[in-house]
């Protein structure tokens, strides 16, 4: 009776059970609506999720499962056994080892690195895959202790199939983590092959193959050098150098979509007083349609970045500049994410991105590309080995000049990885087989290294032996004649010569060999390269470069006043030994003063390059640069002829420039500190560190990357990197109205649209208004219709495209009759009848030419052509 009393006061199974399910499933619905609205807010790719295919997670020497913090559980050696094979003549128990030793690492680090497996012999690990296509390759090495096995000590290679991972390789320090990060395409079956160099071992703590998506990599890119559309990027292999969350915090594989870490960028930030990190909540990233995904980097990435600190305050031709060290040995595939989280309105910030110090990107709108604020955006780029230098890659944002907005740029992550080379190899030219794959070309370097090493040890042993033969014969006194050094000739002496001491090529055999007993090389004579000075001596000059004798810095280095033992007064540039770019500089200008010789140009007198120095060597300014007469100092104002006189002097130098040669020469840095003034306040241009020869007859311009300073800059010069003569006209527009209103080509303190001197100069000229802008020294001065023919050639100087302006003997005639006016005005006396000589621009400028332009007024300068094939055609050229 109890138990029936029992069962009828129990619930009939099937009466409660519906509504149970229709519970379950209302809360389940409601969930799940839930998440889909957050997602929705968020943007759908934002919570994206990825469930890899294969999914092959092995803790190699752990005798069971590892958890990570991050949800992932990395198998057993027990549960992975299958996977790996070894030689089947090797007892197992010798073939792997498995160690549970703790190590040195602290606890807070991964465990995987807790334990290893030793391999004595060749070993494989063979994969089967569900799903062809691009998988991550992750392997962690840490020398943990071992009571018979010193893990420091192993070398060995590490395959992918027939892709080369590792070669050689050992870690030799144990007091860090060694992770390898690789990303392929693999097929149906895919091994990992640990090969032990001969009488060593080779080990591995952990192991990951997991699917990738294939959106995740592309087949195209932008090519940094040469410029153009790289194809062929499916076709590569890659490994991880460098993945940066740039303005944020380490992002570890919990928070990202694809168990990546993302590290921060500080250590590599090479400006950190320039930049300024900004953050949002990562709810509010979008990703496009078509486009960025939370694959591609997860939603914390784009809601953090580095961006300009105060640009009003900034030097405007300074950048954001990342540095990364690479090998330079190999291409890389660069990977930029954008995101425009500072921004309060669309089309307001335009910036250009460099790779390499080369144009990646020009005038970057990501309101353009996107089309909303918050959006993400990536894009990658390819740097070719051959454009790395120093073993380093250099990214860099800087705001556009040529666009009104923001004076701002943008940078929320990179991603830096390294593309398998012919060789199928991330590790040097050996292939998986252990043959050599080097080019031919390389091949053929090293034959020919070889043969120069046999060279120059015959070379060294006829020396010895003519230094002996002349020891046995030396006369007397022999001692206070002669300095071992002076044997040999034509060597240079035993002073460490910067160009001779570094291991560069380019530095070494730079001019060659020289010496003589009194510091002067008849080598450098007869090649025209001016006199060759000691260091000895310039410190004499310079009473050892003493501070109060420093008249000025430049980009290049400093620069002192000097005096020789004859008591001519000298001007010497000393460089910085330390810039590369300062190398190619130093050559430039030896290579183009040394055999120009005009009355408006800077004479070169000599150089010196002892003792790790790039010292340059130049005729006294006593003057100084223009600028320092415009505006800045206490000079006194020139008057308006003056500066009339000092602008055609540069003219003429430019025009000699682009005429006077048989190829021309674009001096690519045109601006009022490079034009520099004598005692009698004559112009003469100067700084040819940046300069390059013109297009030949066949050619429109020299592709070359953009150089120069910000504010002269050629706009089209700088969209197209096509150099041509009109990019020095177009600079010297803005010194025409540099010199006109006394102020900055740049100046970041004004009003927006006041910035840029040529835009707000050419604005108040459309408007009328250029009087207002004029120096107020001269502006009670100039006779009106010298003020205008000044403003219409200055004007035409900075049209935005190179074929609408002027060549410099049509400006050069233009100025000079402007002086003709002004001088006229001054006297009282109508200007001479030029009804003749008058041209228009739009005529003159269809019969410009370097060797005959018409309205070419001569300044009776002799031009020296010093022995080059350069300006072997010219023969007495007189200069105008």
């Amino acid at each position: 009776m109890g138990g029936d009393r029992y069962r009828a006061s129990w619930p009939q199974p099937f009466s409660s059970l519906p509504l149970l399910i229709f519970l379950f499933l209302f809360f389940f619905f409601l969930l799940n609506l839930t998440n889909f609205a957050s997602a929705i807010e968020n943007g759908s790719s934002n919570t994206a999720t990825f469930a890899p295919p294969d999914n092959y997670l092995i803790d190699c020497g752990s005798s069971q499962p590892t958890q990570l913090v991050d949800g992932r559980t990395f198998k057993s050696d027990h549960d992975a056994a299958s996977l790996l094979q070894t030689d089947e003549d090797v007892q197992a128990s010798i073939d792997s080892i498995s160690i549970n030793a703790y190590s040195s690492i602290p606890s807070s680090s991964l465990p995987l690195y807790r334990t290893a497996k030793i391999f004595l012999e060749d070993s494989t690990y063979t994969f089967f895959i569900s799903q062809v296509g691009w998988h991550w390759i992750r392997l962690y090495f840490f020398p943990v202790a071992h009571p018979s096995y010193n893990l420091i000590d192993a070398v060995f290679s590490v395959y992918a199939d027939q892709i080369v991972l590792l070669h050689h390789f050992s870690v030799r320090d144990n007091t860090s983590l060694v992770f390898k990060e690789y990303f392929i395409n693999v097929s149906d079956t895919f091994s990992l092959q640990f090969k032990p160099n001969k009488e060593s071992y080779a080990f591995i703590n952990a192991i990951e193959v997991v699917s990738a998506p294939d959106s995740l990599i592309s087949d195209l890119a932008t090519g940094v050098s040469p410029l153009g559309d790289f194809k062929g990027l499916s076709k590569s292999a890659f490994q991880v150098s460098y993945r940066l969350n740039v303005g944020g915090p380490t992002i570890t594989p919990k928070n990202d979509t694809l168990s990546r870490t993302w590290e921060p960028d500080s250590q590599y930030n090479m400006f950190p007083q320039g930049s300024k990190d900004a953050s949002v909540s990562p709810k509010t990233i979008k990703y496009p349609d078509n486009g960025a995904t939370a694959y591609i980097a997860p939603s914390s990435v784009y809601a953090t970045a580095v961006h300009i600190q105060d640009p009003l305050t900034l030097q405007p031709n300074v950048n954001l500049t990342w540095k990364l060290n690479v090998d330079p040995s190999f291409s890389y595939l660069i990977r930029l994410h954008f995101c425009d989280i500072v921004s309060k309105a669309l089309n307001n910030m335009y910036f250009n991105v460099y790779i390499n110090q080369m144009v990646g990107v020009s005038i970057l709108d990501l309101s353009f590309l996107t089309n909303a604020l918050a959006t993400a955006y990536y894009k990658d780029f390819v740097l070719n080995r051959t454009a790395i230098t120093n073993g380093s890659i250099l990214v860099q944002i800087g705001p556009s000049e040529f666009h009104s907005g923001n004076m701002d740029a943008i940078l929320n992550g990179l991603e830096v990885m390294k593309m398998s080379n012919e060789a199928n190899s991330f590790d040097g030219l050996f292939t998986a087989d252990g043959s050599y794959k080097g080019s031919s070309s390389a091949k053929r370097r090293m034959k020919i290294l070889a043969a120069v090493g046999l060279g120059m040890a015959v070379t060294a042993m006829l020396l010895l032996a003519s230094i002996f033969v002349r020891w046995q014969k030396r006369p007397g006194g022999w001692e206070k004649r002669n300095s071992f050094s002076s044997w040999l000739l034509p060597l240079h002496s035993s002073r460490t010569s910067f160009l001779s001491s570094k291991s560069s090529s380019r530095r070494s055999s730079l001019f060659g060999s020289r010496k003589s007993k009194s510091g002067y090389s008849s080598y450098f004579a007869s090649q025209g390269l001016g006199k060759f000075f000691t260091i000895h001596e310039l410190q004499n000059a310079t009473q050892n470069f003493d501070e109060k004798a420093m008249i000025g810095v430049g980009g290049f280095g400093k620069v002192y006043l000097g005096a020789l033992e004859d008591g001519t007064k000298i001007a010497i540039k000393r460089g910085n030994s330390g810039s590369e770019q300062g190398i190619n500089e130093f050559r430039t200008e030896i290579d183009m003063l040394s055999k120009l010789r005009h009355r408006h140009l800077v004479s070169l007198i000599g150089f010196c390059d002892e003792q790790s120095e790039m010292i340059l060597v130049y005729e006294y300014m006593a003057n100084g640069p223009l600028r320092d007469h415009l505006y800045g100092s206490k000079l006194p104002p020139l008057s308006w002829k003056q500066r009339l006189e000092i602008c055609i002097g540069a003219a003429r130098g430019l025009h000699y420039l682009h005429t006077g040669a048989a190829l021309g020469i674009i001096h690519r840095d045109v601006k009022t500190t490079n034009i520099l003034l004598d005692e009698n306040l004559v112009a003469k241009v100067s700084d040819f560190g940046l300069s390059k020869a013109a297009p030949t007859m066949d050619q429109t311009h020299v592709s070359t990357a953009v150089k120069g300073s910000f504010g002269y800059l050629d706009p089209e010069y700088f969209r197209r990197q096509q150099l041509t003569e009109k990019s020095d006209v177009y600079s010297f527009g803005v010194v025409l109205f540099e010199v006109l209103c006394a102020r900055p080509a740049i100046n970041p303190s004004l009003p927006r649209e006041q910035v840029s001197l040529a835009e707000w100069s050419m604005q108040c000229n459309r408007k009328g208004m250029i009087e207002k802008i004029i120096d107020p020294h001269i502006a009670s001065n100039i006779n009106n219709g010298s003020l205008k023919k000044y403003v219409e050639v200055a004007e035409k100087c900075l049209k935005e495209y190179g074929v609408d302006r002027p060549g410099m003997g049509d400006v050069l005639w233009h100025l000079e009759y402007a002086l003709q006016l002004q001088e006229a005005a001054a006297s009282q006396v109508g200007p001479p009848d030029n009804s003749a000589r008058v041209i228009t621009l739009e005529k003159s400028r269809e019969n410009d030419s370097r060797g005959d332009s018409d309205g070419v007024v001569s300044d009776n300068s002799e031009v020296s052509t010093i022995g080059s094939p350069l300006f072997s055609q010219i023969g007495n050229f007189q200069g105008r």
